[in-house]
């Protein structure tokens, strides 16, 4: 899950995993999988890197390499 912001200020949260693309038009449009669409007040490098940052956190623990 990742936090973004609404046009008018707002917070929220959303599924990462659901999401299928992220426009910018010029706001960023993320739409889900499942057809909803929201539009956010970061652009998409930055909800790129909030994914990233989230994946890597909950998979950290689960992936052990090999010596």
């Amino acid at each position: 899950m990742i936090t973004v912001t609404n046009l008018n200020g707002t917070s929220f949260v959303v599924n990462s995993n659901l999401i299928e693309t992220i426009e910018s038009i010029p706001e960023t449009k993320i739409t889900l999988t499942t057809g909803k669409y929201f539009l956010v007040a970061e652009n998409s490098e930055e909800i790129v890197q909030k994914v990233i940052l989230y994946n890597r956190e909950i998979f950290k623990n689960t992936v052990k390499l090999k010596d």
